[in-house]
């Protein structure tokens, strides 16, 4: 479990930090479990952050390095960690070519762009000076137009220049109007790149709701403007056994059918995103007491069981979760009332254990 104890770091004891803990030393056969568990948890790790620092491509080489983990946890034999070292070694070197290619991508996509307008700045400048020119060329025929004595040539002066005027008002007309046509085809182009690239950016590549970074922002946003909000964190309970038992990517499945209950149990107004590893963050611009109803009724909704199908047949998992809510305090800040749902979410989490375990007693 990626706990939001990690983003609150820092708040331990400064006394408790300086004093080490005495660690019992372990067994060959514990220290060997202990050095694959840490590998496995590096490799999560792993992926979560190429996720975080290049949606497109970290999505699919994380699921890359959740296969490896789960062929070591599988096999957990000096063999199997020797090649699947290797195979780490080659997706790492194969990801960190593909995101720079990605990032290549859009360097030139942002350098079209400039390239774009400086093309209709020239054009436009272009087409200014050809009519200038056209302009002047009519101005002359008028002061001409001055020194002539008969009549029918003065009026024929005339009609030319009205003319050639016209003539040039309408190659104006036409070639700004060629030229608004190009530019809007290739704005609309770049808005449709920048509004997928957002769209990548702002989700969790796995559930497909809000990214932790763009829930951040819309709480920082809140606490700016000092509007009455509400933060709830859901835990999922005992996840760490799903992934243990059945595998990541049963874990993963669960992941995303729990996001998308969650997004349909909450209202259109409120806000939902994933906050990391099996915690998920709702978002409520409304006081405690409401906030309070609504997450009840979420709580209700996405509790139960949940179906997953493989190959051997249909597995069916009860997933629960503990859920921590906090409304916005005026005067605090993002850390203080993440702290304080944290902490609702322990309280709740721990408030579970001791009422299960009186029912088995």
């Amino acid at each position: 479990m990626i706990s939001i104890r990690k983003y609150l770091d820092g708040t331990r004891d400064a006394a408790a930090a300086e004093a080490p803990r005495p660690r019992s030393v372990p067994k060959d056969g514990d220290l060997l479990s202990l050095c694959l568990e840490a590998y496995r948890t590096a490799l999560s790790g792993i992926g979560r952050a190429s996720v975080d620092a290049c949606p497109a491509v970290g999505s699919a080489f994380a699921k890359t390095l959740a296969a490896i983990e789960e062929s070591v946890a599988a096999n957990p034999s000096p063999e199997a960690v020797a090649a699947a070292d290797s195979n780490v070694q080659t997706e790492v070197e194969n990801w960190g070519r593909a995101t720079a290619r990605h990032y290549r991508q859009k360097a030139a996509e942002v350098k079209e762009i400039l390239l774009a307008m400086a093309r209709t700045a020239e054009s436009v400048g272009d087409r200014d000076y050809r009519c200038a020119l056209q302009l002047n060329q009519v101005t002359e025929n008028l002061k001409s137009i001055a020194s002539l004595d008969d009549i029918s040539q003065i009026r024929l002066s005339i009609e030319k220049s009205a003319s050639d005027l016209k003539s040039s008002v309408d190659r104006m007309t036409a070639d700004g109007k060629a030229m608004l046509d190009r530019l809007q085809a290739q704005l609309a182009g770049f808005e449709a790149r920048l509004a997928e690239a957002e769209q990548i950016a702002s989700c969790d590549a796995l559930t497909r709701l809000r990214s932790r970074l763009w829930m951040e922002t819309q709480i920082e946003q809140r606490i700016t403007a000092a509007k009455p909000f509400c933060i709830a964190l859901l835990d999922l309970d005992g996840f760490k056994h799903v992934n243990d038992e059945h595998g990541h990517l049963t874990g993963d499945d669960i992941l995303k059918q729990f996001a998308a209950e969650l997004k349909s149990a909450c209202r259109a107004t409120d806000l939902v995103g994933r906050w990391g590893g099996d915690e998920f963050l709702v978002l409520l611009d409304c006081h405690a007491t409401q906030a309070g109803a609504q997450i009840e009724r979420v709580r209700k909704w996405v509790c139960g069981s949940y179906s997953i199908t493989r190959e051997s047949g249909t597995l069916k998992l009860p997933v629960l979760a503990s859920i921590g809510l906090a409304e916005f305090a005026p005067g605090e800040t993002m850390k203080q009332l993440l702290q304080r749902a944290d902490a609702a979410m322990y309280a709740n989490k721990h408030a579970v254990r001791v009422g299960n375990a009186r029912q088995g007693a």
